[in-house]
């Protein structure tokens, strides 16, 4: 896999993202097929049962699979994610998300998304799926300079 980096208008577009604001997730590093992404649990993301709500787990890890499926300078469009709660987070800890490209196809590609708290203890594992939809550079470079 390239390592290189992406280019800077994705990122600055990624890092501006208004549902990661919105979380408080932090984009911390990105290259072409490799997102990580990182978010501070907060009290108010404690479910109505006092544990951190599954949905802030997911959140992050989709944010972090968003952005590597997209850094390969084609759109990718989610067609499937899965999770699997390995262990519990807590209000203070910071959770790091992991995804990294295991297979780029021609139109579908497959992620593997790890959740994990600073310790290293795994919090979630992930997988996900993208359909790389086709476009003209020109057009990609339209919705680069958005940004």
């Amino acid at each position: 896999m390239d390592k290189e980096k992406i280019p800077g208008e994705f990122e600055k577009r990624v890092r501006l993202d208004p549902f990661a604001q919105l979380m408080g997730i932090e984009i911390d590093q990105v290259r072409k097929g490799y997102a990580r992404a990182s978010l501070r649990i907060k009290d108010k993301f404690r479910n109505f049962s006092g544990y951190v709500h599954g949905g802030v787990i997911f959140s992050l890890a989709d944010q972090a699979f968003a952005t590597a499926s997209n850094s390969m300078e084609v759109l990718a469009l989610g067609l499937q994610m899965s999770i699997n709660y390995i262990s519990t987070a807590r209000v203070g800890d910071k959770l790091i998300a992991e995804a990294s490209q295991v297979n780029f196809g021609r139109r579908i590609s497959v992620y593997r998304i790890e959740v994990r708290d600073t310790s290293g203890k795994l919090v979630a594992d992930c997988q996900g799926t993208v359909y790389q939809k086709a476009r003209k550079q020109s057009s990609l470079r339209r919705l680069n300079a958005r940004g």
